[in-house]
């Protein structure tokens, strides 16, 4: 079979080496000059490579290529659409096991590995890849066997063209973002529902009741409807969900699960992430609140998500690179208690900024100073300014050591520095754990 595997990152190279074998002649076509690309390998590189594919037998896309992509490049070959598939799609096609899909907008990471470790505390031999970590491709060298649990993080550039859905799928809060990908939200929206989209009656539909393109999401599916809500502190829920905080307790349905006191990881928002969690699990850990006290007192994070990192001088600093968009600036702004000194800023992708500085206004007293980084620094600051927000710096720094200096100097004993750039960070940086390494080695050199 004649294979042609679109882009060599860390999907495409998985790819490569899962369909390398038998008859099958793969040529991988990529954007770049295919200097990771091993020898010998058959190539199609630079700005034609996603020219004549009508050539192929299967068309392996990898998640950052979009479909519309594929499509414009090959006019005269409409067909060459029915032979694309992903990763993803393979391993839906292939696994043995029952799949727990995630998605959403914020909080994918931390609530697969959320669910991951409740089910591998209840026993279960359980894998956990997709957009986190493993490919899911990969995951097959684990050897998944029928009575296996497999969690996956499923990004929208992994979603856009699934034909396949888990067992249980679960959508987070969602919010208006990669529409630098997607011609709107509605696109965006949609590549979502197609986690749902073929789910049985027999299946389960999770999803976060208090907001609404969560629920839309969901509505895709012909499965079992969970809902799950977490609202303000002050603020009861509405919506009469299945999972949901009550005043200090986490609730399933009129059973309180524990108290939110027993939750380690930090911030009113990830409670949402522990709710989705339990309503994921719930039936498959046999309603075992002890084991759900004991899991959620142990995990207090993933790497660059809002991961404290070092206290200098009586100053916390806080590691929240993963924050590309200001959705999730605004929870770490809420999270963190102490009066704090804040790292805003990175490429602009255009998102709307009013949510973001209103929090920044209505946190005005907890904020010591906001230092802005980045190309999107001047449209931040002159978004703040019309709020009569000029507690600012807009800085040119390049380096990490000198932005993290500035930010520490800003600081007095007692404070927090939370670098949550709310903006990705590729006009500085190579990824996002490029920028938080760099964050969090440059702290512990202080």
């Amino acid at each position: 079979m004649k294979i042609a595997i679109l882009g060599y990152g860390l999907q495409g190279a998985s790819a490569y080496k899962y369909f390398n074998r038998n008859d099958n002649k793969i040529t991988v076509c990529d954007a770049g000059d295919g200097a990771n690309i091993p020898k010998g390998v058959t190539t199609r590189l630079g700005g034609n490579y996603l020219i004549d594919l009508d050539e192929f037998d299967m068309i392996v896309r990898s998640p950052s290529i979009h479909p519309a992509a594929i499509k414009k490049a090959n006019p005269e070959h409409p067909e060459v659409m029915e032979k694309v598939t992903s990763n993803t799609n393979e391993f839906f096609k292939v696994c043995p096991a029952p799949i727990i899909g995630v998605t959403g907008t914020k909080g994918k990471g931390t609530t697969s590995t959320l669910i991951y470790e409740l089910l591998k505390a209840a026993g279960y031999r359980t894998h956990l890849g997709g957009n986190i970590g493993t490919p899911p491709l990969d995951l097959l060298k684990d050897d998944i066997k029928q009575n296996d649990i497999v969690v996956l993080e499923l990004a929208n550039f992994q979603l856009i063209d699934l034909h396949y859905s888990p067992k249980t799928a679960v959508c987070l809060s969602v919010h208006p973002e990669h529409l630098d990908w997607h011609k709107d939200i509605y696109e965006y929206i949609h590549a979502k529902q197609q986690m749902f989209a073929h789910q049985t009656s027999e299946d389960v539909a999770i999803y976060n009741a208090a907001n609404e393109f969560s629920e839309e999401v969901a509505t895709a599916s012909k499965g079992r409807k969970l809902s799950y809500e977490v609202r303000e502190p002050s603020e009861d829920p509405k919506e009469n969900p299945d999972v949901y905080v009550l005043k200090d307790k986490i609730m399933y349905k009129n059973e309180v699960v524990c108290s939110i006191n027993d939750v380690a990881l930090l911030g009113w928002h990830n409670l949402q992430n522990v709710c989705a969690a339990i309503a994921a699990t719930w039936d498959l850990i046999g309603h075992n609140k002890k084991l759900i006290k004991q899991v959620l007192s142990q995990i207090a994070g993933l790497p660059h998500r809002l991961e404290p990192v070092r206290e200098v001088n009586g100053v916390m600093f806080y590691n929240d690179s993963f924050s590309s968009a200001p959705e999730s600036t605004i929870a770490a702004i809420a999270a963190v208690t102490r009066t704090k000194v804040l790292v805003i800023g990175g490429h602009d992708r255009m998102l709307d900024l009013e949510r973001l500085c209103l929090t920044i206004q209505s946190f005005e007293k907890q904020i010591r100073k906001i230092i802005l980084i980045g190309a999107s620094a001047e449209r931040v600051a002159s978004s703040l300014q019309a709020k009569n927000f000029t507690n600012f710096v807009v800085s040119k720094e390049k380096t990490m050591k000198a932005i993290v200096s500035l930010a520490a100097n800003s600081a007095e004993r007692g404070d927090a520095v939370v670098f949550s750039p709310g903006f990705p960070s590729f006009d500085m940086f190579k990824n996002f754990e490029d920028r938080g390494n760099q964050f969090r080695k440059t702290v512990k050199e202080l």
